[in-house]
């Protein structure tokens, strides 16, 4: 990807709320089946944090001390005024930095959190190089795209092993944090609500702005046409791949 490709995806996502699948519900489910206890101070690192949606939450939910990463610096803008809109800044620092480079020390954290980004990193190689930095018996509460059956349409098959060659079953993921050093303790998978309310819709409706934004330039127009594939392919294949949300325990 080029520099202008990445910014044409930065102008076209950060206005949005959440830069891909997630809900508010969802989150508080997580922290839930991870047992987060809201009267303990936490130290929490929201990984791939995006425009901020879950270190907002997480900040509003828990007495926590959010230490948001992300390596697009107008997304941590974004969050930054987003955060002071819920009175909840003095509770998170942002950090710029790549996911693979993070300058944590071991054991410095209660909870990483991770929605929709590790797969920037691959899902082995993130869960992985995290670990190091959680406390003994920490959580660990991270989410990816999952495949729902062993078996699934050729079309969507060649579609995700060419974007992202890690998508697998829930299965595969658990194994992988068992082969890592964590216990895990929880899944479930992400509704269609999640996809199409709360990330797709509302980014078709910004499409054509976004167009006129860039000029229909020809490289705006390869954004757009990307982005409406993947819609097109869930709303016709959803029954058979989603965002799983694991919730693992340090051992």
């Amino acid at each position: 990807m080029d520099d202008v490709q990445l910014q044409l995806l930065v102008d076209l996502h950060k206005s949005q709320s959440r830069q891909g699948p997630g809900g508010e519900a969802e989150t508080k489910r997580a922290m839930e089946l991870a047992g987060l206890d809201r009267s303990r101070h936490l130290k929490i690192a929201d990984i791939g944090c995006g425009t901020g949606a879950s270190t907002i939450l997480l900040a509003r939910e828990l007495d926590a001390e959010m230490t948001a990463v992300d390596f697009l610096p107008e997304f941590l803008d974004e969050l930054q005024a987003r955060a002071k809109d819920h009175g909840v800044a003095d509770r998170i620092v942002t950090l710029n930095g790549s996911m693979d480079a993070l300058p944590f020390k071991e054991g410095q954290f209660d909870v990483i959190w991770s929605e929709g980004a590790v797969y920037n990193m691959g899902f082995e190689a993130g869960v992985s190089a995290w670990n190091r930095f959680l406390k003994p018996g920490g959580k660990l509460v991270v989410s990816e795209i999952t495949w729902l059956s062993a078996a699934r349409p050729a079309e969507l098959q060649s579609h995700w092993e060419t974007e992202y060659p890690e998508i697998d079953l829930a299965s595969a993921k658990i194994g992988h944090l068992e082969r890592h050093g964590y216990s895990p303790e929880a899944y479930f998978v992400l509704p269609v609500h999640c996809w199409l309310e709360n990330y797709y819709r509302p980014m078709q409706s910004r499409l054509d702005a976004f167009l006129e934004r860039h000029g229909w330039s020809g490289q705006a127009k390869a954004v757009v046409d990307a982005e409406r594939l993947e819609m097109a392919l869930y709303e016709k294949y959803r029954d058979y791949y989603s965002y799983g949300v694991y919730v693992a325990k340090k051992m």
